[in-house]
């Protein structure tokens, strides 16, 4: 068995159990939420309207945006009431998937209620049933079989869309879809992909058999059908119950590319034994804030990022300046505590393929500015909103013909397949060596350092403990190391795990 493949599947059941505890969690809130608004609207042609229009409209979001909504929605929650309501993880996956399962839930119940012949209405009227009987003894058993296909289309859509709360710091399926994609680990994005299509067309086949049963009156098939349910919510019980630990877990986040979940590796491994809970795949904005909300405890971001981004600065300082008034305002603006750099620098750079650097005499961005209107530039799909962008097109009156964004994995892939011929690549990335790319100087200085920086919550900004397990890492990753490290993991074969090339680099492997 591969190394990949093994180390899928030990993570198997932790992120099976977390994807049905998020399912069924959801599933079972939309159920609760959907059967007083089928009960209330059957009869009342207008609200029945008002309410399926407003299921739809919630459809016509797509999925990881539903998700991502959440987030900023939740925070401003919490600051109006003050509260520690947490907006990143279970809950705001939870809500999202709640609300995206409710349309077939609604158009199963009323359609069912609402198909049934009037004859047997009017005929179990005349027998004296009240409503209430009559809903319970006539309508809902004859209703039950396309109740039951409106269950079983929510089920499995929201085992399928639940695979995308990874990208708000839910445990899940998606975990390994959305990590294997930005690392090239194809096995790790079956593995997700299979095993989310296992789940579903199991849940909906214990369904139909409820279904079945309920349809032909037979106790048998309802009872197997229930059984089978409840056995997969118990095996979901299990690896949560084993790998529960006392205290308070440690949150380490990180951001959606290789050098990140290296980085967040590196920093569970600090902790061990101690109970450590990663969440990855943010978006720069959203970790920060998730930072300085106390909803993840540290992380790894960069000064220019910071400094640019966060604190929307635009002022060009000499690095020693940067760190140390980066430090200060965080503190005093946030909250936030920097433990120190870690030791190399990560920024932005534009790179080219070394033939297209040849032929078009590219040494330079200022070189680059007479030769852009030609060319397509490629950037990750963060960079052309960001502020770092808007100041080096500006300082060196960069115009490409056009620009294409991509996920950072296949940004490298497009340069050297000639979709893009300038990419904005990342300093510390082991494939501009090994793709023998040029990196073109900046001699406006236009790019802010971006040292790596270990940040801490307010919460944590004066543990004593958290710092003294941090503080070794300071200063101990230079730039060849991390390039290394990062190319363990992006290069095309003998690929390894993000948590692999994180040993090499506590082990000083990387440093050889």
């Amino acid at each position: 068995m591969s190394p990949a493949l093994s180390a899928a599947l030990a993570e198997l059941p932790g992120k099976l159990a977390a994807h049905v505890t998020l399912s069924a969690a959801a599933l079972g809130l939309a159920i609760v939420v959907a059967t007083p608004l089928v009960l209330l609207t059957r009869t009342r042609p207008g609200a029945r309207w008002a309410v399926l229009a407003g299921a739809g409209l919630v459809q016509t979001i797509p999925a990881l945006a539903l998700l991502a909504l959440f987030y900023p929605a939740l925070l401003a929650v919490r600051g109006v009431t003050g509260g520690t309501l947490p907006v990143l993880g279970f809950l705001p996956a939870l809500l999202a998937l709640t609300l995206y399962a409710l349309l077939p839930l609604l158009r199963g119940g009323l359609n069912g209620l609402m198909g049934i012949d009037r004859d047997i209405v009017e005929a179990a009227e005349g027998v004296g049933m009240t409503p209430r009987q009559r809903l319970l003894q006539v309508e809902l058993p004859l209703a039950a079989p396309v109740i039951m296909a409106g269950v079983r289309t929510a089920a499995v859509w929201t085992i399928g869309a639940a695979t995308l709360a990874t990208a708000v710091g839910a445990a899940c399926l998606g975990d390994f879809i959305f990590s294997g994609l930005q690392t090239e680990n194809w096995i790790a994005v079956l593995v997700g992909c299979a095993g989310a299509a296992a789940l579903a067309v199991a849940v909906d086949a214990l369904l139909g058999l409820v279904e079945s049963g309920l349809g032909t009156g037979s106790r048998f098939k309802m009872f197997a059908g229930a059984v089978g349910l409840m056995l997969i919510g118990g095996l979901a019980v299990v690896p949560q119950l084993g790998s529960a630990a006392p205290g308070k877990p440690i949150v380490v986040g990180a951001k959606n590319f290789s050098e990140q979940y290296i980085l967040a590796d590196v920093i569970a491994a600090r902790f061990a034994p101690r109970r450590v809970v990663e969440r990855t795949g943010l978006g720069s904005a959203v970790a920060f804030r998730a930072l300085a909300g106390g909803d993840i405890d540290t992380y790894v971001d960069y000064a220019g990022t910071l400094w640019t981004g966060i604190l929307g600065h635009d002022e060009k300082l000499p690095r020693a300046e940067l760190l140390a008034r980066l430090g200060r305002e965080l503190r005093a603006k946030y909250g936030v505590g920097v433990i120190g750099p870690l030791g190399f620098e990560n920024a932005y750079v534009l790179a080219v393929r070394r033939d297209l650097a040849t032929r078009l005499h590219l040494v330079s961005i200022a070189d680059l500015a007479r030769a852009a209107p030609g060319l397509t530039l490629g950037a990750d799909i963060e960079f052309l909103s960001r502020p770092e962008w808007a100041g080096l097109r500006d300082a060196y009156g960069l115009t490409f013909k056009a620009h294409k964004s991509f996920e950072p994995t296949f940004m490298y892939r497009a340069l050297a397949s000639g979709e893009a011929d300038v990419i904005s690549a990342f300093s510390s990335d082991g494939r501009i060596a090994a793709q023998d790319l040029v990196v073109l100087t900046d001699p406006k200085g236009a790019i802010p350092a971006y040292d790596a920086l270990l940040l801490v919550s307010p919460a944590r900004a004066k543990d004593g403990s958290l710092d003294a397990t941090l503080r070794p890492l300071v200063g101990s990753i230079g730039v060849a190391a991390m390039r290394r490290a990062n190319l363990l993991v992006d290069r095309e074969s003998d690929k390894l795990s993000p948590e692999a090339a994180a040993k090499t680099l506590l082990t000083g492997e990387t440093k050889k």
